[in-house]
């Protein structure tokens, strides 16, 4: 397989970026989708030596509709490369420009331009999702109930990312659960700084949701053989990778809750316990609302 200097630059900019696992393997399918791109010669020839030229319009366009015909697939599905679906093509589209932006390059818009945005809640909404919190948190509650209220109260207070949330360890809460440290992990150059964080303070609706949580969570970590992270999984599940034997390793209930994990249980339990009218599809959207809400900070 020919070597390209901009290939070799991209590879370089994306061991320095800072972002999730889930953004990393997606900017990975870009980046060799752009490489077979490149192979087959589609991309003008100064996108081989420059890793800007590579990112430019006049090489992005060519690219993203070849991408998007299912050419530059690795797999082939029932014998033929089919189109890219339409989430597929979103997200190739959000990486393109979160490289841009680690380049200094301005946002494109690229084929038939990104899907609109889902609208976040608005102020009155998440209004009526704290009150309907505050609701559950009075009955009783399943253990996978307790613990969406948990991190949805976090969320409202704090707006982390799903990154960030899985990061939190029992020291990142302040005694009497009163605030919360939240490390900033980024998904794209500008903003937050990796590394970078800051405590808030926590309504009485997250302590009391903590306070629900915690008991909960002690009892699943006692059984998983002990672990620091404030949120662990309720379930037996496997990592998803076969071991020598062909196996997947067993995980007991108690384990840190990984990223795709925390995503997954706010779909379903968004559903399963009636949040759907007051929450929107996605986490992210939600940390977007209460972004919005938050008093500016003084300069």
């Amino acid at each position: 397989m020919p070597e390209y200097l901009s290939i070799n630059a991209l590879d370089r900019l994306l061991d320095d970026l800072v972002v999730g696992e889930a953004r990393r393997r997606q900017l990975a399918m870009v980046r060799g989708e752009l490489q077979r791109a490149l192979d087959r010669g589609a991309l003008p020839f100064q996108a081989r030596r420059s890793l800007r030229r590579l990112l430019e319009e006049d090489a992005l366009g060519p690219y993203v509709r070849l991408a998007e015909s299912g050419t530059l697939r690795t797999r082939l599905v029932k014998g033929e490369r089919p189109r890219t679906s339409v989430s597929t093509n979103e997200i190739r589209r959000q990486c393109l420009d979160v490289l841009r932006d680690a380049l200094g390059l301005s946002v494109l818009q690229l084929g038939g331009g990104a899907l609109p945005l889902q609208p976040t809640p608005q102020f009155g909404d998440l209004a009526t999702l704290r009150r309907e919190l505050d609701q559950n948190l009075a009955g009783s509650m399943t253990p996978g109930r307790i613990r969406l209220v948990a991190v949805l109260a976090l969320v409202l207070d704090a707006a982390p990312r799903a990154g960030e949330l899985v990061a939190q360890r029992l020291d990142d809460l302040a005694p009497g659960n009163t605030a919360v440290y939240v490390e900033r992990r980024p998904q794209r150059g500008g903003g937050d700084q990796a590394g970078e964080g800051d405590w808030f303070e926590l309504s009485p609706l997250s302590r009391a949701a903590l306070d629900r949580w915690l008991p909960v969570r002690a009892e699943l970590v006692q059984r998983a053989h002990g672990t620091s992270r404030l949120w662990v999984s309720l379930w037996h599940n496997h990592d998803g990778h076969p071991g020598e034997e062909g196996s997947t390793l067993n995980r007991p209930p108690g384990m840190p809750l990984e990223e795709n994990g925390l995503i997954t249980s706010y779909r379903r339990g968004r559903a399963r316990y009636g949040f759907a009218g007051v929450l929107p599809p996605k986490l992210e959207q939600l940390r977007r609302a209460v972004l919005a809400e938050m008093p500016p900070v003084a300069l």
